[in-house]
């Protein structure tokens, strides 16, 4: 049975053949006039014109004289018909032409190449182009496992995605709904008056959520630095320097183990508008979840994890407090460590030595929020476990926080910023005591935003979500949701085989 190494080896040879020839393999520059499915749309129009296209050749059959090679582009794939006499006798070698029919014999699949001729019809109705010229424009050395194989190795498809996205036309479809996501959020943003800031990723303090981030050293002010692990403070610094409605989308960085709905690195965004409050804040992102779902789905209905969720539908409201009350019987503002312990003991929930009130309540409500089909806000959070967000006054033991709860899972997070100082550096103080005590995703202390608030920040409503969003309503997982997830480096002994003046590390 032929290996990878041989199928490259027989490639090579044609490489090496397409050279003594004189032919460039690899030029610079193609002509293309036409995507493929526009001839298809257009046929009508274009019967008889001469175009040229350019895609990958996914199938070659040859007889005699005559010879079908199917290409594939962006848009979709075309035949090309081949046939003694219909084409140019003396191509420029130059500028990469073939003899044909001959030198077909010379393109494999998986080759890029270039095409012109007449649109026509073959004898069977098949809309083609009858070649009259065909220049190489890529040689590839790998064969491309064909669709009809399918390309179902997890590890593989992970690993080697440009193929992936080759042979599984729906993953490949899948990042452009993932591009239509961002797109359609960054539209709905500065429709609404926001404009985009894009703000730093290495930062001296890092903040805005609870997580553990990652270190690393930049030598030109010898000083550590983190790779941020949210867009928040800097973007409050921004309406803190006089914007009024700001965002920012790009990635962010936390240094935790994957899971079917966390990465590592993802891409997220945050938006943040000054004189709004989290009533405005809840209106506003009921309208962007519409909208945005709308444009990359062309949907409002859902069917996920068992809950059917319609978004044209009102939004239900949840009390934090009240919820936890029902169905635990806790008050969460008079509970002891214990009590909580024992509620997750008695719900087979786990307990661990650095858990504290805070993270064990949040434990319960996690149990309660998997039976939530929603779309629903959680609101009323305790205020010990939200540092950032501005007291309610109408319960000053709370917070206007709202976080979307749809189909079990939290979405988004948002609330009432807190532009106290004072308030602000007694919460900073909370958390780092908790750093202190061992726990590694509580908040620094970030003084400098305190200095900022001292200077003045008005009324300000943000929130933020990432783009599980989009991996949740897609159906996927973390890994599946992005293009190129961060692995463990591995080379195969094929690979080593084929390169052997390459040095691999052990």
């Amino acid at each position: 049975m032929a290996t990878l190494k041989d199928f490259r080896d027989e490639r090579l040879k044609k490489l090496e053949a397409l050279k003594k020839l004189g032919v460039d393999p690899y030029p610079a520059k193609s002509n293309r006039t036409h995507a493929t499915q526009s001839i298809v749309a257009e046929f009508a129009k274009l019967e008889g014109d001469v175009v040229t296209l350019a895609g990958r050749v996914t199938s070659i059959r040859k007889f005699g004289k005559l010879a079908f090679i199917v290409i594939k582009d962006d848009s979709g794939t075309l035949q090309l018909f081949v046939k003694e006499g219909n084409t140019d006798d003396s191509p420029d070698r130059s500028n990469s032409e073939l003899k044909m029919p001959d030198e077909i014999g010379l393109l494999d699949t998986g080759d890029f190449v270039e095409a012109t001729g007449k649109v026509i019809k073959t004898q069977t109705g098949e809309i083609s182009v009858d070649v009259k010229k065909l220049r190489i424009l890529s040689k590839a050395l790998r064969p491309m496992p064909s669709s009809q194989d399918g390309f179902t190795d997890k590890e593989q498809r992970l690993r080697r995605r440009y193929v992936d996205m080759n042979v599984n036309e729906d993953v490949r479809q899948r990042y452009i709904r993932r591009s239509k996501f961002w797109q359609a959020t960054r539209d709905f943003l500065n429709n609404e008056g926001f404009i985009e800031i894009n703000t730093p990723v290495l930062e001296h303090t890092t903040g805005g959520a609870d997580a553990n981030p990652f270190v690393t050293h930049m030598d030109a002010i010898d000083q550590d630095l983190f790779l941020r692990i949210s867009h928040e403070l800097p973007l409050k610094r921004l309406v803190g320097g006089g914007y009024e409605k700001v965002y920012d989308i790009g990635p962010r960085f936390r240094n935790e183990n994957y899971s079917d709905e966390h990465l590592p690195e993802h891409i997220a965004m945050e938006w943040y508008w000054a004189y709004a409050d989290w009533k405005a804040g809840m209106a506003l992102m009921e309208r962007m979840f519409s909208v945005v779902l709308e444009k990359t789905f062309g949907t409002l209905k859902f069917d996920i994890r068992g809950f059917k969720i319609d978004f044209a539908n009102k939004w239900q409201e949840i009390d934090y407090s009240e919820v936890i009350k029902k169905n635990f019987d806790i008050d969460i503002f008079d509970c002891t460590l214990e009590q909580i312990q024992k509620a997750l003991k008695d719900n087979k929930l786990e307990v661990e030595k650095t858990d504290n009130i805070s993270r064990g309540i949040d434990k319960l409500w996690k149990k309660v929020r998997a039976s939530v089909a929603g779309p629903a806000w959680l609101i009323n959070t305790p205020e010990f476990i939200s540092p950032l967000a501005k007291t309610n006054p109408d319960n000053p033991k709370t917070v206007q926080r709202f976080q979307a709860v749809i189909a079990g899972s939290e979405l988004c997070n948002g609330y009432s910023e807190l532009n106290d100082p004072v308030d602000q550096l007694n919460r900073f103080l909370e958390q780092q005591k908790m750093r202190d005590e061992g726990d590694d995703e509580a908040q620094m202390l970030d003084i400098d935003y305190v200095e900022m608030l001292e200077y003045g920040m008005p009324p300000t409503c943000g929130l933020g979500y990432s783009e599980r969003v989009f991996w949740f309503f897609e159906g996927v997982t973390a890994r599946e949701g992005v293009p190129f997830p961060n692995l463990r480096t591995e080379t195969d002994e094929t690979t080593k085989s084929i390169y052997p003046s390459v040095k691999f590390d052990k």
